[in-house]
């Protein structure tokens, strides 16, 4: 009788260990996959049991948690959410994140690693840390003065500080409140629906997500490749651009709104913004090399990320010359994004140096330690700095006495450069009018601010102007705001 009790429990005993066995394993080797099976609805309780960390404008939040005491317990809260959702994104239990929180999800929910109290912590206790706060390059008054100046029109602004790349202002019109998205139920999904059908687009980050033929504005990147190449050496030198230009190749004659562009000057082709000049510039560069030059801007680049991914901004780099010419230009199949055209004025303002934007400053623990501070890093050398001097003179010539004087700011100095960019069949839609600038207080030995505006829906003509009419006063808002931050 002994031995059948001796067997069985050797028996119970051989079940326990294969039983504690199966536990090891299944903890060691299949964790990670159950904890992201979808059907697993405790990973997504456990996510919303604690407050989300905050992002931070300044010494502003402007996020926040409740808890509504249902089973998914803590959703987001925005402070000013249609002003910072370009730079926030939602955080949505029902349609997941976007943006700041989605690339800094990790930081935020609590689960980076950087936010333990020692390696391999989150590992071995399966537990997660209160969730980290994520503090923005913003500047609170450039991003009101710019989110105001479109007053709802659809366009976009983007502002950056040269010296370190860091994106001062980021807005989006029209924008939209992520709050309505942050929970479930009906309300959120009627609201998602209600933002996804609207045709102005709300939830289309039109800074960085949107490109859009930049036009005149481009000019400034031609020009750039003109004295980098030495097609041009001498900026006050006429040229020898006839005028009316036929494209390359071709019977179509490419238009000025600009009077007296014929041998003009590339200073005064920029100052008045003169078609045939640049478009008969980019073909003398030539395809290969205004590649080259365009790609030291930052177009054609796939991975640039603020840390949210920035769609590309395109050159083709396969054209006809006649294709070229008016790529050259800012149209055919040239499209940037409003941080694009800020970087390439950024780049004019640094003395050539485009130093890489971006949004976070630094990420802390909950308690406000530091556990990751950006730095600042160059981008690439975008132009040799006499390029960038002769440049900033020209600019400054479009405010002073040219196409962007709504720019000018009494006692500072400012570059800019005006654009009206065609699209539609037959360019029959209403050009989008964009301003790119720069500014410089008088007692400051480096530049405030680089912006870059683009309104969509902009009441223009044709004429180069209309950039200045209508984009160039929210371009000088947002500089002013700068400068006052810098007094």
């Amino acid at each position: 009788m002994i031995r059948y009790i001796r067997r069985a429990a050797g028996f119970c005993l051989l079940l326990l260990v294969a039983l504690l066995a199966n536990a090891a394993r299944v903890q060691l080797f299949e964790a990670d996959e159950l904890n992201s099976n979808s059907a697993n609805r405790r990973t997504t309780i456990d996510r919303y049991d604690e407050p989300r960390g905050n992002i931070l404008v300044g010494e502003e939040s402007v996020t926040g948690s409740e808890d509504t005491g249902q089973q998914l317990a803590f959703e987001r809260t925005y402070r000013h959410g249609p002003l910072y959702a370009p730079v926030t994104g939602y955080a949505s239990q029902t349609y997941g994140t976007t943006l700041l929180e989605n690339a800094e999800d990790g930081i935020l929910s609590g689960t980076d690693p950087i936010l333990a109290p020692l390696p391999l912590w989150g590992d071995i206790t399966r537990s997660r840390q209160p969730g980290g706060d994520v503090v923005t390059t913003i500047d609170g008054s450039m991003q009101r003065a710019a989110y105001e100046g479109l007053d709802g029109r659809r366009g976009a602004v983007a502002a950056l500080d040269p010296t370190t790349g860091r994106i001062l202002a980021l807005v989006s019109s029209p924008s939209y409140d992520p709050e309505v998205l942050s929970g479930t139920g009906s309300s959120v999904t009627d609201a998602w629906a209600r933002l996804n059908r609207a045709p102005s687009q709300p939830m289309l980050n039109r800074a960085i997500r949107q490109t859009y033929p930049p036009g005149s504005a481009f000019k400034i990147v031609t020009a750039a490749a003109a004295l980098d190449a030495r097609v041009v050496t001498d900026p006050d030198a006429d040229t020898d651009t006839p005028s009316p230009y036929v494209l390359p190749g071709t019977s179509t004659v490419l238009p000025n709104e600009a009077r007296g562009c014929e041998k003009a000057s590339l200073a005064e082709a920029i100052r008045v913004s003169c078609n045939t000049v640049l478009a008969h510039l980019g073909v003398e560069v030539g395809l290969e090399g205004m590649l080259d030059a365009v790609e030291r801007f930052g177009f054609n680049d796939n991975d640039l990320k603020i840390p949210s991914r920035v769609a590309r901004s395109n050159f083709d780099s396969d054209m006809s010359d006649d294709q070229l010419a008016q790529s050259s230009i800012g149209q055919f199949d040239t499209s940037a994004t409003p941080l694009q055209m800020a970087m390439v004025a950024s780049a004019v303002a640094n003395g050539g140096e485009l130093m890489r934007p971006r949004l976070v400053d630094r990420v802390t623990t909950d308690d406000g330690d530091t556990v990751r501070q950006q730095g600042n890093d160059s981008y690439h050398r975008a132009m040799n700095p006499a390029t960038a001097q002769q440049l900033q003179r020209m600019m400054v010539d479009v405010v002073d006495d040219g196409t962007g004087a709504n720019a000018a700011i009494d006692g500072v100095t400012v570059g800019g450069k005006t654009g009206t960019a065609q699209h539609g069949v037959d360019n029959s839609g209403i050009p989008y009018a964009w301003f790119i600038s720069w500014a410089q207080a008088p007692d400051s030995g480096r530049p405030a601010v680089a912006v870059a505006v683009v309104v969509e829906d902009a009441a223009a003509d044709r004429a180069d102007i209309s950039g200045g009419g209508n984009a160039a006063p929210i371009a000088r808002a947002v500089m002013e705001a700068a400068l006052e931050g810098r007094g």
